[in-house]
């Protein structure tokens, strides 16, 4: 086979190297490229002019933000520690119990089963049937709810 234009096969045995080359091999074991100097400027050195100044380069001020990624939070009848996203402190939550569905479904179905006379009333009593709320303990803000049903 007879190479055609300005193809020239590589002089010796080429090998295929098994691996690209480390960040040190493929940065400094290359010189830096220099055009070969004009005709007529051999020898003479290269200076700048008298009026010329240089000056050190301009640095471009670097601003670093941090941005903190929360995940959904899945709140329980236990209180949580959380960043709030009002007043962007880490707090673990005040719990407040409210009267939901369950409450009042216990106390329907206690008067169903007769039991009059303030008994159906005790599920009012009693927190693990009982909604939950949780607040930022700093900035007093609603964070989020759990629903028993």
């Amino acid at each position: 086979m007879q190479p055609s234009g300005n193809y020239h096969p590589i002089p010796g045995e080429y090998v295929v190297p098994s691996a690209p080359p480390s960040y040190e091999e493929a940065t400094y074991s290359h010189q830096p490229y220099f055009p070969p100097p004009h005709p007529g400027m051999e020898g003479k050195p290269m200076h700048p002019p008298p009026h010329v100044i240089h000056s050190a380069p301009m640095q471009v001020p670097v601003t670093v933000q941090t941005v903190y990624v929360q995940h959904p939070v899945s709140f329980h009848d236990r209180p949580i520690q959380i960043c709030c996203p009002h007043c962007n402190r880490l707090t673990t939550t005040r719990l407040i119990h409210s009267s939901g569905a369950l409450a009042w479904l216990s106390c329907g179905g206690l008067c169903l089963l007769g039991c009059g006379f303030g008994c159906c009333l005790i599920p009012f009593c009693i927190d693990s049937l009982k909604d939950v709320d949780h607040y930022c303990s700093n900035c007093e803000t609603l964070l989020g709810s759990y629903k028993r049903i």
